[in-house]
């Protein structure tokens, strides 16, 4: 089914795990997939296994750190295709150490990629989308940015930060019919996105596949139905 045909969708942090995940199902979906990261060659093997199915795909390097950065994957990706109608931002690590133990570089690094990094392609995003008359911006949160343990409060406040821009910036865009969404998942197998599917089953962790099938039911809900936060958390999980 090509359910997201005609539709351009930039998918940061695409060489691996969850958002390599959502660039294959996106791509499978007949969606232009633009794969973006820091790693180029793996950004260029999402590309190829999504082309090679008959896919439309475009890799490109990008640190969402850096501002300047973000700015030049919006123009590029217009100038290429001539809009953006979906953009997922998922770039991201995890720093996982009690707030005591916890450097001031290390914290810095959580915030300046999860956080900071969201900021911008929400902001670049968002005026790219309302120039066009709408739009979905999905931002990957987690499970830890609505709730929080100990050894995970760096992690947990750049995702809790999220999900504060996220319901901000639904609520800017109503007016300009953009629709912006978080999705919350617990633990996933992103090592497992090019495993075989018995290997996911045997894995205690979500299948990350999951996730890309979540992102796909909200690009697909209709122009009057918004969801602004989905958890997808581990069955049997307690907290």
């Amino acid at each position: 089914m090509n359910r997201l045909e005609h539709k351009v969708a930039i998918v940061t942090g695409s060489s691996s795990g969850i958002g390599k995940a959502i660039a294959l199902r996106f791509g499978a979906e007949g969606a232009t997939v633009v794969v973006t990261a820091r790693r180029m060659a793996l950004c260029e093997e999402t590309v190829a296994r999504i082309t090679q199915k008959g896919g439309k795909a475009w890799a490109t390097q990008t640190d969402v750190t850096d501002e300047r950065q973000i700015e030049r994957l919006l123009e590029e990706t217009v100038t290429r295709y001539g809009r953006v109608d979906i953009l997922v931002n998922n770039a991201g690590i995890f720093g996982g150490r009690r707030l005591a133990e916890t450097t001031t570089e290390a914290f810095d690094s959580v915030m300046n990629v999860n956080l900071r990094g969201t900021f911008f392609c929400c902001r670049a995003g968002f005026a790219q989308m309302k120039k066009q008359g709408g739009g979905l911006i999905i931002n990957i949160s987690s499970v830890a940015g609505v709730q929080a343990w100990a050894g995970t409060g760096v992690y947990s406040a750049s995702k809790h930060g999220i999900m504060a821009l996220t319901k901000s910036l639904a609520d800017e865009g109503r007016p300009f019919q953009i629709k912006v969404s978080a999705i919350c998942p617990a633990g996933v197998a992103d090592e497992l996105v090019d495993a075989s599917s018995e290997e996911i089953l045997r894995s205690e962790k979500i299948d990350p596949y999951d996730i890309a099938e979540t992102a796909i039911y909200l690009a697909m809900l209709g122009p009057s139905a918004v969801v602004h936060q989905i958890v997808v958390d581990r069955l049997g999980a307690e907290w």
